[in-house]
């Protein structure tokens, strides 16, 4: 398993001796630093969207808990990073261990977190999730079994707090339908107005007259 993860792993590092390659993997890599990019996004949907503000802090929350999980992880594990002999890293690393890898857990929490929150989530989050995690291969900092095992543990942590996430703003909406049907239920019948209503008492009195 040790050779195949290194294969695979000297398979993507030589990606990134093309420059274009390299410099979007720094650039992914660098954003995605303690989660830094998926925080940032997290706080902007809270101040965008006033009415699921709560579940966009909370899914900001889950995301800094998957980093915060991989951190503690890297600390039992003690893994050292990946070393080859013919290529260098292309970035630098806070720390020394690297299973799992803290950019994949945070970019799979947000991934998960995020794309329950909004349409939009779904569709743009994911894709950057995944080029942030094929950037820490191209950069030669981690194996691969790091980054699957870094996207488990962040999908992991997102999904266990989904309920806790979304449930305020599904009870907020079912609340405000509730409110709306009582308002509803509770409003006078409508009336004609006092000029119809006379003409149609005064033709129902002629009726009855005859």
């Amino acid at each position: 398993m040790r050779e195949v993860d290194r294969r695979l792993l000297s398979a993507m590092r030589d990606c990134g001796t093309d420059q274009r390659v390299a410099a979007a993997a720094r650039g992914l890599s660098w954003c995605g630093e303690h989660g830094a990019v998926w925080i940032a996004a997290g706080l902007v949907g809270a101040g965008a969207d006033r009415e699921r503000r709560g579940a966009w802090l909370r899914g900001t929350a889950l995301v800094g808990a998957a980093h915060l999980a991989s951190m503690a992880v890297k600390l039992a594990v003690r893994r050292a990073r990946p070393q080859l002999a013919s290529l260098r890293p292309l970035v630098s690393t806070a720390g020394r261990h690297s299973f799992p890898s803290s950019h994949a857990a945070s970019a799979a929490a947000a991934a998960v977190a995020f794309g329950a929150l909004r349409p939009a989530g779904r569709h743009l989050v994911p894709p950057l999730a995944a080029a942030m995690c094929v950037s820490r291969l191209v950069v030669g900092v981690h194996y691969p079994t790091d980054v699957v095992a870094g996207v488990l543990l962040g999908g992991i942590t997102a999904g266990l707090g989904a309920a806790w996430m979304t449930g305020p703003v599904i009870a907020s909406t079912a609340s405000t339908a509730s409110r709306a049907a009582a308002i509803v239920s509770a409003a006078p019948p409508a009336t004609a107005p006092v000029g119809v209503a006379s003409r149609a008492a005064a033709t129902e009195g002629g009726a009855a007259h005859a």
